[in-house]
């Protein structure tokens, strides 16, 4: 077992290196250049880049998807930290679990109604909701804080990975295929595969928090363990205040 935990978790990073490195690529790198790009250098880059770039991007998140639900069922549902002390599998426990799985599609629909609109209306909409999920993960559910964290990484890594294959890649594809017949993207299809690459960016610096969980047990805060929930919101807070503080460095770096 612990030969299996060691090859999944070397997998895991290393796919994860990969998608989310491809992540910020896009959003601080390509992004401002893309932006310095007449149309004829675009027909001429974009075809050639893009696909090569999307290649790597939504590979490494079926990859990082798949080797992180792995190590989920290993670590935590088949080694057993999933509660302290008695606590077991109850419904709460259950419903919290699927409840990982369920989030991509409200969060897609929350976005698509009228509260996507405005972008800081949504990010605080999602903050709350994802603050009520931790409360319910750690007071219903009884998850242990390692199992609260990383099933909070998993709902993040799932949304992100939902983003990247049904919403970032199908919308990408039909503009570079505009770009490269000459003629303009869809300006709604450009909008939402753009949303969603940067709620991805703000999603995974909270997601690389769970990833290190193992890393972070003492962090409470001199906080009691039943209220343990309140380190994660706060490290996404900070998270999202250093992703926020990267967006507006990016336009600033130039070439030679």
């Amino acid at each position: 077992m612990d030969t299996m935990n060691a090859l999944f978790r070397w997998l895991h990073i290393l796919a994860g290196v990969v998608w989310i490195g491809m992540l910020y690529f896009f959003n601080w790198v390509n992004g401002p250049f893309a932006a310095t790009m007449d149309g004829e250098t675009k027909k001429k880059v974009v075809p050639e880049l893009m696909p090569r770039a999307l290649f790597w991007f939504r590979w490494g998140a079926a990859w990082t998807w798949v080797t992180g639900l792995l190590l989920l069922m290993l670590v935590f549902y088949h080694g057993g930290i999933m509660f302290d002390g008695d606590r077991g599998w109850t419904p709460g426990a259950i419903v919290m679990v699927l409840f990982v799985f369920v989030a991509p599609f409200l969060y897609d629909a929350l976005h698509k109604s009228g509260l996507g609109k405005d972008p800081k209306v949504f990010g605080a909409v999602c903050y709350v909701l994802v603050a009520v999920v931790a409360v319910l993960m750690s007071v219903w559910g009884g998850f242990s804080y390692r199992a609260l964290n990383i099933h909070l990484g998993g709902m993040f890594g799932t949304i992100m990975a939902f983003n990247v294959w049904f919403r970032i890649w199908p919308g990408q594809k039909k503009i570079i295929t505009a770009v490269k017949e000459g003629t303009a993207p869809d300006p709604a299809v450009v909008a939402l595969a753009g949303a969603r690459s940067r709620h991805n960016v703000y999603m995974s610096v909270p997601l690389l928090w769970a990833m290190i969980n193992q890393h972070t047990v003492t962090v409470q805060l001199g906080l009691p363990a039943a209220y343990a929930y309140v380190v994660p919101l706060v490290v996404i807070l900070v998270g999202w205040h250093i992703v926020w503080q990267l967006y507006k460095r990016a336009p600033k770096v130039k070439g030679f």
